[in-house]
């Protein structure tokens, strides 16, 4: 199923947790298997590190990401607090600005890269459920 989301996803927030270095680096194998499942070279990508109210048990320097960031094409990274609400609406804003921008950039089809196999737009296109949906986008988080 969670195969399905990555081909079926236009955009995709990689969460970490600050205060656990395995949760960033398991985000190289999760970014590989995007773009493998997608078959791209890039796909609209925002770096997460989660729980920056929580300092004081912080377990991986911002240095970190920001290199993995980088590494991966300056792709954007923010630091969040869910608790506090702090830079939560701007993550999604930044993945929603690099989503139409790639829409735009590929001429608007089905999934962001074109037209789809039937030549079909948005509109009519099966779900991930298999039923017609209506025209639009759809935001789906792992």
């Amino acid at each position: 199923m969670r195969e399905i989301y990555m081909k079926t996803g236009q955009g995709f927030l990689l969460v970490y947790s600050i205060t656990s270095l395995n949760t960033l680096t398991e985000l190289s194998d999760l970014r590989d298997q995007i773009l493998r499942i997608k078959e791209a070279e890039s796909v609209p990508i925002v770096i997460v590190g989660n729980k920056s109210d929580l300092e004081e048990d912080r377990a991986v320097h911002r240095n970190r990401a920001i290199h993995l960031s980088q590494k991966w094409g300056r792709v954007p990274f923010y630091e969040t607090s869910a608790r506090k609400r702090q830079n939560v609406d701007e993550v999604f804003l930044d993945l929603c600005r690099q989503m139409m921008r790639a829409d735009a950039n590929a001429g608007g089809g089905v999934d962001g890269f074109g037209k789809s196999e039937k030549g079909e737009g948005r509109k009519g296109r099966k779900g991930i459920t298999g039923k017609k949906e209506k025209g639009g986008r759809f935001c789906v988080i792992l």
